[in-house]
């Protein structure tokens, strides 16, 4: 893993760069193959106030970059709250690479399958059912039943076997087609 330090408007002492980088050490633990940490220190002035910005930029194989930001006051609060939040990034994506785990052939292979079984339980059984629409009914039951229920048309065959619509056009009256 490479790590770069920059200061912006800071010079980096000794102590500051060895409390960057044992930050970053504590990263490797979640084993998601770091290629390089870019850390870049700089000091912003606010309100007649110094605070410190602290930018984490962490590049992983195979996977998306991690940008962090972070500003604090002092700048060994504004790295460990940067740390605190690329190790939850970190943990995020380690749960989700290694709980979403694939099932190998082998494993497809060991499992024993009742194939007559599975194709008899695949198969649908059909009951020929009679439906009410194709029974011929009277112009005068449907009607009942229409402004009984919340329908706006009702479609059936009278007793000519021929299919008539009943619908309602509102104001109590029904259309007959």
């Amino acid at each position: 893993m490479n790590i770069s330090m920059t200061g912006r408007n800071v010079e980096l002492t000794d102590a500051l760069k060895e409390h960057i980088s044992a930050s970053i050490e504590t990263l490797k633990k979640f084993n998601l193959d770091i290629i390089s940490v870019n850390v870049v220190v700089s000091t912003q002035t606010k309100k007649g106030k110094e605070h410190a910005i602290v930018e984490f930029v962490i590049n992983l194989a195979h996977k998306n970059t991690i940008v962090i930001k972070q500003n604090d006051e002092d700048a060994y609060a504004a790295i460990d709250l940067a740390t605190n939040r690329a190790q939850k990034s970190l943990r995020r994506l380690h749960d989700k690479v290694t709980d979403h785990q694939k099932v190998g052939l082998n494993e497809v292979k060991a499992e024993e399958v009742d194939v007559k079984a599975a194709a008899e339980a695949m198969e649908d059984e059909i009951i020929p059912v009679e439906l009410e629409l194709y029974k011929p009914r009277e112009v005068e039951d449907v009607l009942e039943d229409l402004k009984n229920s919340d329908k706006t048309f009702e479609i059936f065959l009278d007793n000519e076997n021929k299919t008539r619509v009943l619908f309602k056009m509102g104001n109590k009256k029904f259309g007959l087609y």
